[in-house]
């Protein structure tokens, strides 16, 4: 089993409408859930890769839901205590929350961006007990570029090196249950040298990239049987992302067998809002509720 919103990637508005260590400089108790900031989960050229976590005070299901903080594969910081909210429809089913930032672009690639949210699982997985979560009950969500980076985890993941000398890069970074909303998922038709190219590609430095390279971090080109379960959901009149990029997996998830569904909204763009953002977030809730439920 091997993003795409410039504006505020760290919000569920837009939804809604190498080593580390497990130690943070504060952690935050309110009436609801407990955040613990800017969690180390590796290190490159001198900096941190962090995540904020959100851990419910009750009726915790032992379940982690990784959010990826992206957009356009630019990962943008924002106070957790000021996101919060965005993130309880989850924490109150009893999901822990991970918002997972990356190596931004234009300095990271998408290709490393990829390698920070897969070391992200691995970490998270390797301490598994001290974030009180269950290894085997890992989900991940995403909305554009973030879709994206949460479809490359659902199906090109991998088990881990058992030989290597980091502990972290001996687990696995494979998930159980994948959301993507308005998902880029063949980065080819994207590249700077791709056939009739939208312009509006140009915005976005990840995008300087060729076909060639764009293959390797497409999550349409690695579907397997052995994929996670995989919710997709899409509008119908987005010009960013076209909603064939969902139609397209899909098609390939049911060919192979891969326990999916895809949610079209016929109203909605690159995003959601009203009662479009309702649906979608209770449909988010259920798949995760329904495939990373305690067996």
């Amino acid at each position: 089993m091997r993003h795409f919103l410039p504006s505020s990637p760290y919000s569920l508005v837009c939804l809604l409408c190498l080593c580390g260590t497990v130690s943070s400089s504060r952690t935050v108790r309110a009436a609801d859930v407990e955040i613990t900031p800017d969690v180390v989960y590796g290190h490159k050229f001198g900096m941190a890769t962090t995540f904020d976590v959100f851990t419910p005070q009750e009726h915790a299901n032992g379940a982690a839901v990784l959010f990826m903080v992206s957009g356009g594969w630019y990962s943008r910081w924002t106070p957790p205590e000021q996101a919060q909210h965005m993130f309880r429809p989850l924490t109150e089913k009893g999901f822990t929350v991970f918002a997972v930032r990356h190596g931004s672009s234009p300095k990271f690639s998408i290709a490393e961006a990829v390698d920070d949210v897969r070391r992200s699982v691995r970490f998270i997985r390797t301490h598994a007990a001290k974030f009180d979560i269950d290894l085997n009950r890992i989900g991940v969500f995403g909305m554009s570029a973030g879709g994206h980076l949460s479809l490359m985890l659902g199906t090109a993941s991998d088990e881990g090196e058992a030989d290597a000398k980091d502990p972290v890069a001996q687990a696995s970074d494979r998930v159980q249950a994948v959301v993507a909303y308005v998902a880029p998922t063949d980065l080819q038709v994207m590249a700077s040298d791709a056939p009739n190219r939208a312009a509006v590609y140009d915005r976005f430095p990840a995008l300087v990239i060729s076909r060639t390279v764009a293959a390797e971090d497409s999550p349409l080109l690695f579907v397997t049987p052995d994929d996670a379960p995989t919710l997709l959901m899409a509008g119908a009149k987005d010009d960013l992302v076209p909603i064939s990029h969902s139609r397209n997996i899909q098609a390939a998830f049911e060919q192979a067998g891969v326990t999916s569904e895809l949610m079209e909204f016929p109203d909605a763009g690159h995003g959601f809002v009203g009662d479009d953002a309702q649906q979608a977030t209770a449909a988010m809730v259920g798949w995760f509720e329904k495939h990373l439920a305690k067996k």
